[in-house]
């Protein structure tokens, strides 16, 4: 009996031909970007090292575009965002112990946002593994075991032939959800080792589904059919499976309000009737999911700034959709559905039945203009006007990179994304510097579009370097630089705790000469003039700064009733 997978394993003459004839002059590099070519990668990032050579070296023999940046760290940050722009797993070249070490940060950003980062590093030679010979330079005691606590999986070469199925195992844990950043080590003689090993070719690295246990999502269709007043939190899981019309579809099915969180911006449409849209710190907010009868939370984990810095304290029936087996019911006991968003959003919209409810656009307006009086009586009319001025400027459908910045915080509760998938930040493990490296790999994804990034003048110093990056690729990135002097909200939060700030004040450089020292055009603007500069600026072709100084101040959260 004949299966059709036998059928597809059986080797063509001209592939049998070509496994027994492989080029001259390959060796463990080759085998490494063969596979990546191979599993459909087109970019990678990275940065090369002394033990990483092999590798780079075989990508001049190949199709994929490289985008080097100047420090591991922001490499791993454009990496992150070709992933979550792309959905694809985005390959990140390193070199051994402190080039790995120092793209740990974005590796815990990637992990905390879902992001599929496949990272590749090299080795010290095989020799020195496992208690070997000692001495090496880069050497790390156990270098998989750094990684091992932030990413997904961790993967070890020690021979060429391990490297094509060490890969594609990788590649599927990162595209599996929920999605995440992965590690493969390579030694430097496995890389530079000659092989007669034939081309690799198309590799099978398909995602396992995680499908919802139908009898779960059975009886949380049965939940929402019943509810009085149900409601929707919406997380990232929720953008990451590609599923804001699934979510869109049963909102509306159930006359349901939806809330998104920060990391879950765009799965929802901000102006729809039954939008609650973003304020998660805000006790009004709160209040309202609190009296939800039933709530539906779809790719969150409720972390901390989901729940209102652990205020939130739900009332009624909580169910609870994620991925990542370890957020299950880790903050509220729920009926806890471990799925992919999509496959679960898919499982409900065919068995739940239809709600009428028109109470429940006005609620949502009610809501939304108590938070309103809420930040209008707090008198930030410049901070309002200059996150206006950001989204009049950015073309609908741009993406956005935020950095830890206090216009950021203000954009995760106040800033309409205008779709899916489009707004991105560090909120996930809020390190400094992720905006501008970034939005650098948002453009690697897709240069058809201007990308816009946005960073203090604190976190900008941490990618300054990356300039050269936007400059030498002509990459389509206008990087907003707020500048305050200082670390702003650390200022605000010292502040207020302690009566003054420390090390919180910053000399920094003339933005817009040093932009146009890498020969990237910068202007300084004024809140009045923004707009008019970033949209002539997003206009342009190739990299832009904005420099716009100015003290914003964050608006008062409300944790408490």
């Amino acid at each position: 009996m004949t299966h059709d997978h036998d059928l597809v394993l059986r080797p063509t003459p001209a592939q049998i031909t070509a496994a027994l004839n492989p080029p001259p002059g390959r060796n463990g590099g080759d085998l490494v970007v063969e596979t990546l070519a191979g599993l459909g990668a087109t970019t990678v990032f990275g940065l090369p090292g002394q033990h990483a050579l092999g590798m780079f070296d075989a990508l001049r023999r190949s199709s994929l575009r490289y985008i080097g940046l100047r420090v591991e760290n922001n490499a791993g940050f454009a990496a992150d965002a070709y992933g979550r722009i792309t959905g694809e797993a985005a390959p990140l070249l390193l070199s051994t112990g402190p080039g790995a070490l120092t793209s740990l940060a974005a590796l815990q950003e990637a992990a905390a946002a879902s992001a599929p980062v496949l990272a590749i590093s090299s080795q010290i030679p095989t020799a020195g593994l496992g208690g070997g010979r000692h001495g090496y330079l880069h050497e790390l005691p156990d270098q998989a075991a750094s990684f091992r606590g932030v990413v997904k999986s961790v993967h070890t070469v020690r021979t060429p032939s391990q490297i094509p199925s060490a890969i594609a195992a990788a590649w599927q844990s990162a595209l599996t959800a929920p999605h995440g950043p992965v590690w493969v080590e390579i030694p430097q003689d496995v890389l530079l080792a000659e092989t007669s090993l034939p081309v690799v070719t198309a590799m099978d690295a398909t995602p396992e589904d995680l499908v919802p246990r139908p009898e779960l999502t059975a009886v949380a269709a049965d939940l929402l059919s019943r509810a009085a007043r149900p409601a929707i939190i919406a997380g990232g899981g929720v953008v990451r499976a590609d599923a804001s019309g699934k979510l869109r579809q049963l909102a509306e099915r159930l006359a349901a309000p939806v809330v998104t969180t920060f990391g879950g911006k765009g799965a929802f449409p901000w102006e729809h009737p039954l939008s609650l849209r973003s304020w998660l710190e805000d006790r009004h907010t709160t209040d309202f999911l609190e009296d939800a009868d039933v709530l539906l939370v779809v790719g969150s984990g409720l972390g901390e700034l989901s729940s209102n810095y652990h205020t939130f304290k739900p009332r009624g029936r909580v169910i609870q959709v994620e991925a990542d087996l370890g957020k299950l019911e880790s903050n509220h006991p729920a009926l806890g559905i471990h799925a992919d968003a999509r496959l679960a959003l898919q499982a409900l919209l065919e068995t739940v039945e239809e709600r009428t409810d028109e109470t429940a656009p006005r609620r949502v307006r009610e809501l939304l203009a108590k938070v309103a009086e809420r930040i209008a009586s707090q008198e930030l009319t410049l901070e309002q006007d200059v996150l206006a001025s950001v989204r009049r400027a950015l073309p609908a459908g741009s993406p956005s990179f935020w950095d830890m910045t206090i216009l950021a915080y203000w954009a995760w509760s106040a800033f309409d994304p205008r779709g899916a998938n489009t707004m991105h930040s560090a909120q996930g493990a809020g390190g400094l510097g992720y905006g501008f490296p970034a939005a650098l790999g948002a453009a690697a994804a897709d240069p058809t579009r201007p990308v816009l990034a946005v960073s203090g003048d604190g976190g900008a110093l941490y990618s300054i370097a990356e300039l050269a990056t936007a400059r030498q690729y002509d990459l389509p990135v206008t990087w907003l630089i707020v500048d305050d002097g200082g670390y702003g909200i650390l200022r605000e939060y010292m502040t207020d705790a302690f009566g003054q700030a420390t090390a919180t004040e910053l000399t920094r450089p003339d933005y817009v000469a040093l932009a146009e020292s890498f020969g990237v055009p910068g202007v300084r603007t004024t809140p009045e003039t923004l707009e008019e500069d970033l949209t002539k600026a997003l206009a342009t072709p190739g990299p832009s700064v904005v420099v716009l100084p100015a003290v914003l101040r964050m608006f008062a959260p409300t944790h408490l009733g």
